[in-house]
């Protein structure tokens, strides 16, 4: 748990106490009222424990200022939603994140992703892999591990293949034509994407330049069940665990998923993109 976080939670916990103390109510009294167990009405207010939405209705309510609930659920929110730089992210490398990126993706059931201008970690070659990481590593000034961090990604592929797992792409054809790498890498990356389409595990979707969309496409992101959303921006990484953010990403998923197009399609599509790059 971040200091952050830990920070938000207390805060959080020292306005639960206000709106009891305003009330003219003991700690047990108000647990007796709420129906809890006391030790839960100290644990929230001392930061201990995080509270739900049905946890902060209920104390409002119980302390006579349901008019608060707007307020508490938006410090919830705030206290779900975490902003990380990549500063901080990046201190010992890329290999820690990688890492990272691992653990979430075999904890997850069902995993959406959406990118705008490149291909996703997931489904990138190593050496596609080894471009994109060695220019964020020099952008972002951070210790050089790419070979590492590389690895890491590649053994993160290996989830693709599980039979209980299933993963959704979106990618705008925009990234087909994005160039970050030189053009005999970018070509086996598309031959990569087209190899992929077919497989149990995986549904890929390609969202063509032409497409008419209910709302424009302006980062990528990844969903992780229904539990988290993450999102990269140049300064930071956003994990975004709150229900209403997490509606709204799926909601911009779903908008984009429409748009896209599937199986044969998205093969031709890739392949009209990869025979403009010509013998490599």
């Amino acid at each position: 748990m971040t200091t952050d976080f830990q920070t938000g939670r207390e805060s959080l916990g020292a306005r639960l106490r206000e709106l009891r103390t305003d009330a003219g109510l003991n700690g047990k009294t108000f647990a007796a009222r709420l129906g809890w167990q006391a030790s839960k009405v100290s644990k929230l207010e001392r930061g201990r424990q995080t509270p739900d939405l049905q946890d902060l209705t209920a104390w409002a309510t119980a302390a006579g200022r349901p008019d608060t609930v707007p307020e508490l659920r938006a410090r919830l929110s705030g206290l779900e939603t975490t902003y990380r730089s990549w500063r901080r992210q990046l201190v010992a490398g890329h290999r820690p994140r990688q890492e990272q990126a691992i653990a979430e993706t075999t904890a997850t059931a069902v995993t959406r992703a959406a990118e705008v201008v490149r291909v996703p970690g997931l489904l990138q070659t190593p050496d596609y892999a080894r471009a994109t990481l060695e220019a964020a590593a020099a952008f972002r000034q951070s210790p050089y591990d790419v070979n590492d961090a590389v690895r890491s990604r590649m053994r993160r592929q290996e989830a693709l293949y599980d039979p209980e797992k299933r993963f959704r792409f979106l990618i705008h054809e925009t990234a087909l034509h994005t160039r970050t790498c030189p053009p005999a890498v970018h070509a086996a990356q598309l031959d990569r994407l087209m190899s992929v389409i077919g497989l149990d595990t995986i549904e890929l979707g390609i969202v063509p330049l032409a497409a008419e969309l209910r709302r424009a496409p302006s980062h990528g992101f990844w969903i992780y069940d229904r539990r988290l959303v993450i999102v990269e921006t140049i300064g930071t990484e956003m994990w975004l665990a709150d229900t209403d953010s997490i509606e709204v990403y799926e909601r911009a998923w779903e908008w984009l998923h429409e748009a896209a197009v599937h199986g044969a399609r998205a093969r031709r599509l890739i392949g009209r993109v990869r025979a403009a790059l010509g013998p490599v």
